[in-house]
């Protein structure tokens, strides 16, 4: 009886003591497992943080990406305006020597006409003098013709020079009093036979009224 009341005590002690232990084991793992928990909790705060961290730099990538494209874009865009406006410099400075040559040479023209023209009335005076003497012994028909052929070539010479001086086109009509003054002390010449002279219009050779009393053609 008494053994058994021993053995029974033993068995309660080491109850106990396996009890204690198992608690003491389960104190330890629960303290373990607050421990891993919050160790996971960190790791997935981190990840967290981490995945943030990245998706935010990923977006800022993209958007200098996309501002880079947008820039390089404007750029390409940009060069190519320059090219047209170098392109269209090029022509308009070649389209401004084309009209400075133009008007180079419009001007010498201008200036050759001009020199011809008062050469021609130079000519024409002279010839006006001469005609004048010569008409005053002028007794024959060819006398009095050539006479009248020189008095038509001063009358065309003085519709050339009214008609450039006062920018006049081809077919502008012309009376006496627009080209007396390019004569010898502001006289008209006269057909030595008496014919009447038709001045004609710029362009048109002036005619006498006698037969055969006609400039060249």
């Amino acid at each position: 009886m008494k053994l058994k009341i021993v053995l029974l005590g033993l068995c309660a002690v080491g109850l106990g003591v396996g009890l204690g232990g198992l608690y003491m084991s389960n104190t330890k793992m629960a303290t373990e497992l607050e421990q891993l928990r919050a160790q996971n909790l960190e790791l997935q705060n981190a990840q967290n943080a981490t995945e943030e961290s990245a998706g935010g730099k990923l977006q800022k990538a993209n958007e200098e990406l996309a501002r880079l494209r947008k820039d390089n874009e404007e750029l390409l865009r940009l060069r190519n305006d320059v090219r047209q406006l170098r392109d269209e410099n090029q022509q308009l400075n070649k389209q401004v020597q084309s009209a400075q040559s133009q008007a180079q040479n419009a001007q010498a023209q201008i200036q050759t006409a001009q020199a011809q023209a008062k050469a021609q009335v130079e000519a024409m005076r002279t010839n006006q003098i001469l005609a004048t003497r010569f008409a005053v012994n002028a007794g024959t028909p060819e006398q009095q013709a050539n006479v009248c052929i020189n008095n038509l070539r001063q009358i065309d010479g003085a519709k050339q020079q009214w008609a450039l001086e006062n920018n006049r086109p081809a077919n502008a009509p012309v009376m006496p009093a627009d080209i007396v003054r390019y004569f010898p002390n502001n006289a008209f010449p006269a057909c030595p036979a008496g014919g009447a002279y038709t001045l004609n219009v710029v362009g048109a050779p002036p005619v006498c009224s006698i037969p055969g009393h006609a400039l060249p053609r």
